[in-house]
């Protein structure tokens, strides 16, 4: 007599819930690789030893980009411990450099009120800034557009950077809320852009 058929188990994904077979033919094999590296490695051995190189690469970049701290420069060179026999802690100040070498600036902080306008007749006024002094730009829109009844937005401006969108000419009457509502916010730190200068508020 022949043997009954056993069932096959099947192995289905928890992100594309596609066979763990047929992955690589749906439309989110990036987000179901560390699913399958997890859970179907002997399916995807590739994937397996992707994540190691990588994880190998990560690991060397941050060999490399440790350095030798002055602490231990000091513990190393004796000459360097002052008369009392301490070392010195002063640590230099951490320089962020961009990839070219460039040293990145620090922002400075300040609100820039530009008023844009549109179509001949649309005026926009774009308020920059708010969140160098720790503002939320989603809440500061909705108090903006509550205080003078317009519509406020939230939205990425022409350098990548949030900036705040109110419908209408406010451009004067927005500093003054701005101070109030914000303390933290010195009105010497507001500026307008008039004919692509920046101009003091006050």
């Amino acid at each position: 007599m022949a043997e009954k058929p056993q069932p096959v188990r099947m192995l289905y994904c928890a992100v594309c819930s596609l066979p763990a077979e047929y992955c690589e033919f749906g439309p989110d094999f990036e987000k179901c690789k560390p699913w399958l590296i997890k859970n179907a490695p002997e399916i995807y051995p590739n994937l397996l030893q992707e994540a190691n190189e990588k994880e190998a690469e990560k690991f060397s970049e941050r060999l490399q980009s440790v350095g030798i701290s002055a602490g231990a420069a000091d513990e190393a060179d004796p000459s360097s411990q002052s008369v009392s026999g301490e070392t010195s802690s002063s640590k230099p100040e951490e320089v962020k450099r961009l990839p070219g070498g460039k040293i990145k600036k620090k922002e400075k902080q300040e609100v820039v009120i530009e008023k844009v306008v549109r179509n001949r007749r649309k005026c926009i006024t774009v308020v920059k800034g708010l969140e160098l002094f720790g503002i939320k730009l989603n809440d500061a829109s909705k108090k903006l557009g509550k205080k003078f009844a317009t519509g406020a937005s939230v939205v990425k401006g022409p350098t990548e950077k949030e900036q705040i969108d109110v419908q209408g000419d406010i451009a004067y009457d927005v500093v003054e809320f701005i101070t109030d509502t914000w303390p933290d916010v010195p009105e010497t730190a507001i500026y307008f852009i008039e004919d692509r200068k920046k101009v003091p508020a006050v």
